[in-house]
């Protein structure tokens, strides 16, 4: 039923030439902040249609940002806006941009490696400095330090509702963001290396970014054995092997797994177990991972 209201408020809001509004923080819902986002967001357009992405983030984590928002934004309808106020260099001299993807979504906030993820996969349009003297909330000249109020939900707010367009957004900069770095899914030869770029925090299953079409070209059937080494940095922290299985319980309690998530990439996990706790797993770009066949040279 919710689902149901949501799909219609949005196409009530692109009816109206409004997007959805989907808001990013790691500010937690403890205080006033993501209220005092929606409210400048509000005070655009009352019949935006604003939603929340997660404001639990790990604090200063972009990387975490990044994976959410390629986790979620190819769900959401050509238009959207996304806000996203990952921020620890709030202030300084890293641009505030708005990018618009090749899929017609845009993503706004700082440009500090939040749109690695969606850059790549969604492709970039093209990238726009936010003009403050513009898009900036009236009378917030002298606040350094909240830019998520200021700056980006009210540009987010204005874009969505259609009352800039993008072009109204600022001056064109060249069509590329700041990236982190990361271990790209790829084969060398017999076997997969990735990113764990995520963690199934609720379950401490393991998630990587290796997807179903390059684990099919190991050819692992189902209950065949698989080696899985992990890493950080250069320091295994992990070493093991596991089946491929398509369901946690075609294994038995508390044995591990090769499996593909609902995203379809290759994960880890124990069966009523967390594989991630039990082994001192972490997630992000400095995390890597090998899979290949049990027993191949």
């Amino acid at each position: 039923m919710k689902k149901t209201w949501m799909f219609f408020l949005i196409v009530a809001a692109l009816a109206r030439g409004e997007g959805a509004l989907v808001l990013q923080t790691d500010f937690g819902t403890k205080d006033g902040a993501v209220a005092a986002m929606k409210g400048v967001a509000v005070g655009v357009s009352p019949r935006l249609a604003i939603h929340d992405l997660s404001h639990e983030n790990t604090p200063f984590d972009v990387w975490e940002a990044a994976y959410r928002l390629k986790q979620t934004a190819s769900y959401w309808p050509a238009g959207t806006v996304f806000v996203s106020v990952i921020d620890p260099g709030v202030g300084t001299e890293r641009k505030s941009v708005v990018l618009k993807t090749k899929s017609g979504h845009f993503f706004v906030g700082p440009d500090n490696g939040t749109w690695t993820l969606v850059a790549e996969e969604l492709g970039i349009e093209a990238v726009r400095e936010i003009d403050e003297a513009v898009n900036r909330r009236a009378n917030s000249e002298k606040s350094y330090t909240f830019h998520g109020r200021d700056v980006y939900a009210y540009t987010g707010a204005r874009l969505a509702a259609g009352v800039v367009t993008f072009e109204n957004v600022g001056s064109e900069l060249e069509a590329k963001v700041v990236e982190i770095a990361y271990e790209k899914a790829r084969r060398e030869g017999a076997a997969l290396v990735g990113t764990i770029p995520y963690l199934d925090f609720q379950f401490g299953n393991v998630w990587t970014n290796l997807g179903e079409a390059l684990f099919a070209e190991l050819g692992v059937k189902p209950g065949e054995r698989l080696k899985v080494t992990i890493r950080r940095g250069g320091e295994v922290v992990y070493a093991g092997e596991m089946p491929y299985a398509r369901t946690f319980g075609e294994v038995p309690e508390g044995e591990p797994l090769v499996y593909l998530n609902s995203l379809l990439n290759v994960s880890v996990a124990l069966n009523m177990g967390n594989f991630a706790a039990k082994h001192g797993i972490g997630c992000g770009a400095e995390w890597s991972v090998r899979v290949e066949k049990a027993g191949v040279r």
